[in-house]
């Protein structure tokens, strides 16, 4: 009987596994992870579970009967040693086990401040597991003091969730702006004038330049321009990179994370990956998408294609980050943008438009699920949006989906 293997017990493999059963997949299916907890959903471990209004158990996935029902083996707190492709065995210590199809859906890791910067100090944090969330969720108290290094979202989600919870909270972004890479001036003023009206202090162009602590603990953070902090703990949120050292070491392709064609599948004919780790073919180039929406929507291809689909993977980029009370939702990519349009609704609800030329290519929309559902449909049909249309709040935009 054929045997199917997934290495990474997150979102896309947990997608991936659900997707080959209900394809009729009917042979044998081993979802390997290395954490104890049931696959579970990340995106509420940083804002809803870390503020104690979400149960560990609401994280879940699915209910572990589920994988029973479907005779999936879960191989959970299992850490595999190495892949051995030509063999096409997997090591997990000392076991060998054999697969005849192998999906790599290992995710990210988040980035870490290095050791020679007092990164290994007791109180410093990133935000990635069930972990990282339960060894930071005592430290966030009314009157602590936060330090939180990196103002991209993660950065920004933490500041949120701690400055709710009464934290006095500094949020220190090496470059110009929060938000630089990933979005347009428009978008890092919003979210800078919604933070400092919660009382965080936001410090651009201002790095860390190293921490200090007493008892192997973090107490004070030295930052680049001189000044100094007295903190009670540090949240890093600096990115992550993607998990493809298995794959690197069993000699596959990678490129910017585990080199996939557009159907999913590797340098090796008989491995496939998915989902954080894996960079896949995009319009004239390649790119890897970290986000939810794709881990399951690329997952749930590279299983019907394990069972000989041939379905390209054509990707719909869409993302959303919970700040306070604003919900941000992205359509799109806005790489290689010139021009932004500005939809200013009531209050707190506004949308940027972002355009290559006349050619709409994404949007921020703040509490706008309107103009951000309208945006993306246009997107993802490859059409546009008149400019004038779009600036005037006024104007109704679902006459721009018949144009």
């Amino acid at each position: 009987m054929t045997h199917i293997a997934v290495i990474g017990a997150g979102q896309a493999g947990a997608s991936l596994v659900a997707k080959l059963r209900k394809s009729g997949f009917d042979g044998d299916i081993t979802l390997i992870g290395a954490e104890e907890a049931l696959p579970y959903q990340r995106p509420p471990l940083s804002k809803a579970y870390l503020l104690g209004e979400m149960e560990v158990e609401r994280l879940f996935l699915r209910p572990e009967s589920f994988y029973a029902e479907n005779n999936i083996t879960l191989r959970l707190g299992a850490k595999v040693d190495a892949i051995d492709p030509a063999a096409k065995t997997i090591r997990i210590g000392e076991e060998i086990i054999a697969y005849d199809q192998l999906a790599l859906t290992t995710g990210s890791h988040p980035r870490r401040l290095p050791v020679s910067i007092g990164g290994d100090l007791g109180g410093v944090h990133v935000v990635r597991d069930l972990t990282d969330v339960d060894a930071m969720a005592p430290a966030v108290t009314d009157g602590a003091r936060a330090l939180i290094v990196g103002g991209g979202y993660i950065g920004l989600e933490a500041a949120a969730v701690c400055a709710k919870r009464g934290v006095s909270v500094t949020l220190v972004e090496m470059a110009d702006r929060i938000l630089q890479r990933v979005a347009a001036p428009e978008t890092s003023d919003y979210f800078r004038t919604l933070h400092t009206g919660h009382g965080v202090d936001i410090r651009e162009g201002v790095g860390l330049n190293h921490l200090e602590g007493e008892d192997g603990t973090v107490t004070r953070a030295v930052l680049s321009d001189g000044s100094t902090l007295d903190v009670d703990f540090v949240v890093v949120g600096v990115g992550i990179a993607p998990a493809y050292e298995l794959a690197e070491a069993a000699d596959l392709e990678i490129e910017n994370g585990i080199r996939t064609d557009a159907h999913g599948r590797t340098s090796d004919a008989s491995i496939w990956a998915a989902g954080d780790c894996a960079s896949f073919p995009y319009k004239d180039h390649r790119i890897r998408l970290e986000s939810v929406p794709n881990a399951i929507d690329q997952a749930e291809v590279v299983a019907e294609n394990m069972l000989g689909a041939e379905k390209t993977y054509v990707a719909t980029p869409w993302f959303w980050s919970d700040q306070y009370d604003v919900k941000l939702q992205i359509a799109g990519l806005n790489s290689g943008y010139d021009n932004v349009v500005t939809r200013q609704g009531e209050g707190a609800t506004i949308s940027f438009w972002y355009y290559t030329g006349d050619q709409l290519v994404a949007v921020d929309a703040m509490n706008d699920p309107r103009a951000y559902m309208v945006a993306k449909r246009l997107i993802e049909a490859g059409k546009t949006a008149d400019k004038t249309v779009v600036a005037n709040p006024d104007a109704d935009l679902k006459p721009l989906l018949k144009a």
